[in-house]
This record gives structure tokens, C-alpha cells and sequence, in this order.
């Protein structure tokens, strides 16, 4: 992360003690360190949690650097007792602290957070302030609609649909991936299939993206002739096989699987 000053080499041991340094600089590399190397010190979680609450790190525009490197922290390191304080954090004022939140509970699966997400996707959460980028949105809607999808919250359905036609690109498509991942409809999947022919480089690897992680099958030959990066192909082929291999009787391959192998066989 180039922003986070480099520090001194740290051990699992001295990085939560850094989480309560008086050095700010060093608190917010600690966590950004311990969430990048998935490293479940005894302590950390608990420290984690606790600089969720942080109001010493401030930059000038009102956001909370620390606390959105321990909320990324928390759902990359998969403890669940982290839930009910990253619930709390999709308050924040801070739109980015609140999309770390959102993020790290679809990763953790706990479906305790869906209410609070709902709450979000509606903008019914007071004080919560829009993207610094672009105030046009109030909310991470991308992150809270990935979660919802990835939670199973079939109850938000309706309130997913109207975002197939947000402005934003990588809005739209988040809501496709969470539509096909709450109704498993092709339509769904096929929108973002389309996007994989769209001029933007970097929405075709959205698309990649969000193809892989809801593994569409009939994406896969249009994945293999995306014009993007061979290693990002491959990735999302190997999220489709994934999904093929969840659903086959093992040892025994689906077609499918061995038509995602083929593929990827094929870009190495």
C-alpha cells in the first residue's frame, strides 16, 4: 500500500502493540499490516475492533484513515466476533470507512449485517457523508450491494433492481452480480457478459471480476476472449471452476469443469 510509510520490519507480536502506539503513523500500518498478511495474533482482533472507534487519526477532510485499514483488517483475518463493531462502522461518516465495513462483512458471511446494509442501500442512515470523489454518490452502493448478494438477502431483491440502471457502471454491474447471486436468472449474468465488450479496460476487469465470483458457466468462452490481462482471465475462470467443483460429485468432472480447464489450459 504506497501510502502507508514503509516503518520498520514488524512481527506479529510488535504490530499489535503498534495498534495503540502514540505514533499515528504507526497504528495505521499496523493494521493495513496485519489485514495484508491475514496474520490472527492473539490480541489483534480485540485491538482491531478498538480502532474501529478511533478519533485521533483524522485527515483534514473529516476521514478515518485507521479505522478503514482495521475494518479491512477485520474481514480479511475471519473472525466473526468483529460482526456487531463493523455493523456499527456502516454509520461511520467516513463513505470509506463504511465500504470497508460493508466489504469485510460480505467476507465474513454473517447475515447479522444485512439489516444494517439494507439501511444503507435505502440512505436512511443519518450522517453519513457521500464519496469525496463524487458526492453524487451517498453511499458505497457497489460494496453494499455485493454483500447483499453474497449474503443471500433475498429480501432486498426489489431494492437491488432499480440499480440495474444506476449511472454509475460498476454499480450496475455490482447489482447484476447480486441479482444472479439471489435468483441465479441468466439475464443477470448475461448483462455482465456484455460488459466484457465494453471499451473501458478497466470495467472489463470489473466484469472479469464479478463473472468469477458468482462463477456464470456461459461466460466462460467470452472470458477466455476478453481483451484484458491473461492472468486476470484466468482468475475468473478458475472462480467459475470453482463453482463446477462445489456442485460435482468428486471424482467424477462436469462438463463444465473440464470446459473451464480447457479454456484456461489454453491461456497459459
Amino acid at each position: 500500500m504506497s501510502d502507508i510509510p514503509p516503518g520498520e520490519q514488524l512481527t506479529p507480536a510488535q504490530a499489535v502493540i503498534n495498534l495503540r502506539s502514540p505514533d499515528l503513523g504507526l497504528r495505521v500500518y499496523a493494521a493495513w499490516w496485519l489485514g495484508k498478511f491475514r496474520v490472527d495474533e492473539p490480541g489483534a482482533i480485540e485491538r482491531l475492533i478498538e480502532a474501529l472507534e478511533d478519533e485521533a487519526d483524522r485527515t483534514e477532510a473529516g476521514g478515518y484513515p485507521l479505522r478503514r485499514n482495521a475494518a479491512r483488517a477485520l474481514g480479511k483475518l475471519g473472525d466473526r466476533q468483529a460482526v456487531p463493531a463493523l455493523i456499527q462502522s456502516l454509520a461511520c461518516t467516513d463513505f470509506y470507512v463504511r465500504e470497508a465495513a460493508a466489504q469485510s462483512l460480505e467476507m465474513l458471511g454473517d447475515v447479522r449485517g444485512v439489516p444494517t446494509l439494507i439501511q444503507l442501500l435505502k440512505n436512511e442512515i443519518p450522517g453519513t457523508e457521500p464519496s469525496p470523489v463524487n458526492p453524487d454518490f451517498p453511499q458505497p452502493y457497489d460494496a453494499i450491494l455485493e454483500a447483499l448478494g453474497t449474503l443471500g438477502a433475498i429480501e432486498a431483491i426489489p431494492l437491488i433492481h432499480p440499480f440495474l440502471e444506476h449511472p454509475g457502471d460498476r454499480v450496475r454491474y455490482s447489482a447484476a452480480r447480486a441479482l444472479y447471486q439471489l435468483t441465479h436468472e441468466n439475464q443477470y449474468g448475461d448483462r455482465l457478459v456484455t460488459a466484457l465488450r465494453g471499451s473501458d479496460l478497466q470495467l472489463r476487469r470489473s466484469a472479469l471480476a464479478d463473472l468469477g465470483a458468482i462463477g456464470y458457466l456461459p461466460a466462460a468462452e467470452a472470458i477466455a476472449q476478453t481483451l484484458a490481462e491473461n492472468s486476470l482471465k484466468l482468475i475468473a475462470l478458475k472462480g467459475l471452476l470453482e463453482h463446477q467443483v462445489h456442485e460435482t460429485q468428486l471424482p467424477n468432472l462436469s462438463d463444465g469443469a473440464i470446459q473451464v480447464m480447457t479454456l484456461m489450459d489454453s491461456l497459459l
